[in-house]
């Protein structure tokens, strides 16, 4: 299992495009992403779990990576935070 952790600079927090892209990436990978903050897990697959979760601007995330490719899906993961998040 990786994790990633990132605290988010938008002012518009996890909008809709971001948890769009991980519901995306998380469906085009073998390993299973859940995203955490503040102890509630929700898996990235799922956009409207994704969006309940209230995430933003200062908010600190931890993404679980875990599964066969879980290596290659790190950066992917980190690139969109650093580009959108």
């Amino acid at each position: 299992m990786k994790e990633y952790t990132y605290t988010v600079k938008s002012e518009l927090g996890m909008h809709a495009r971001p948890a769009g892209m991980f519901v995306k990436l998380a469906k085009q990978v073998q390993s299973a992403i859940e995203i955490e903050k503040d102890g509630k897990k929700v898996n990235a697959g799922r956009l409207l779990a994704v969006m309940g979760m209230g995430i933003k601007q200062g908010d600190s995330i931890t993404f679980f990576m875990d599964g066969p490719d879980e290596e290659e899906v790190v950066p992917k993961v980190r690139e969109i935070c650093e580009e959108i998040l």
